[in-house]
């Protein structure tokens, strides 16, 4: 059996950020042989088992890839070409290409797919969220093929493999890039400090621009806030939270959270 065989597009992400550390793409041709090293070491090689011979063969094998790059540079799109399987290459550019910058928007797609509002994505709701996905990207997929997608989605994310995905498994998916809050000093000493943060957090979370936040603003607030606490949560402990804040802060009672509502709740005020 090849040991490559055992990579998966979430283990060759993870070591390729180690090595494309600016995410621009690509590595370098300095950078293969220790690509490869690190790779045969990830699935389970042990270093003394790592010669240069086997690394020599590695190149040889992947030359005609590296060779078509340009620039001396070998793009990730190419080598995850090479080195996995074609859905699982798929994934993988996809979630490098697309990666979500804002909790908003990523809860934006969690409401729309969490159809019915369980704390989880089942295999039936995912497949929806990967047949628009590739309509959007517009490649077309067969039936059997959508079914092969949903179910290596299911084993390479679902961490609980219990056929159900949760927020962290779709953050996975989804690339979602870090928290927005760890931007910020939550214990900044003057009120101006505060009140400066604030106006910066409160305009990323209001992506409508309104004044207020409302639905998937809210769940993006929540999310980051809640996980700079608690790291992981579910579906429901989203829901039970989002629940508390309202009724804390929604001071009106028009299910928004206004600019002021939150100052308030947060012990600001604003000038």
């Amino acid at each position: 059996m090849d040991i490559l065989d055992r990579l998966d597009a979430a283990g060759f992400l993870q070591i390729w950020q180690r090595f494309d550390i600016n995410d621009k793409g690509y590595i370098e041709e300095k950078q293969l042989d220790a690509f490869f090293h690190h790779t045969l070491h990830r699935l389970g090689m042990k270093k003394e088992e790592i010669t240069e011979d086997k690394i020599r063969r590695l190149r040889e094998r992947f030359m005609p890839t590296y060779e078509a790059a340009a620039g001396g540079r070998l793009q990730i799109q190419e080598l995850a070409t090479m080195m996995l399987p074609e859905d699982e290459n798929f994934l993988l550019v996809f979630r490098r290409e697309t990666p979500l910058d804002s909790s908003v928007e990523f809860m934006r797609i969690w409401r729309n797919y969490d159809t019915d509002s369980s704390g989880y994505i089942s295999a039936v709701e995912l497949k929806g969220f990967l047949q628009d996905l590739f309509v959007q990207h517009r490649k077309s997929i067969t039936p059997e093929k959508l079914e092969e997608y949903t179910d290596t989605m299911m084993k390479m994310f679902a961490k609980n493999k219990d056929g159900r995905l949760d927020l962290n498994d779709l953050a996975r998916i989804l690339a979602l890039k870090e928290n927005f809050l760890l931007k910020f000093k939550m214990d900044a000493c003057s009120q101006e400090d505060r009140r400066r943060d604030f106006e910066k957090i409160f305009a990323h979370y209001d992506v409508s621009q309104t004044g207020a936040l409302e639905g998937p603003e809210v769940d993006g607030f929540v999310k980051d806030m809640m996980e700079l606490v608690k790291p992981s949560i579910s579906g429901t402990d989203l829901d039970r939270f989002r629940r508390v804040l309202m009724d804390h802060c929604d001071i009106n009672g028009d299910g928004k959270i206004q600019k002021n509502e939150l100052a308030l709740c947060l012990g600001l005020k604003l000038s």
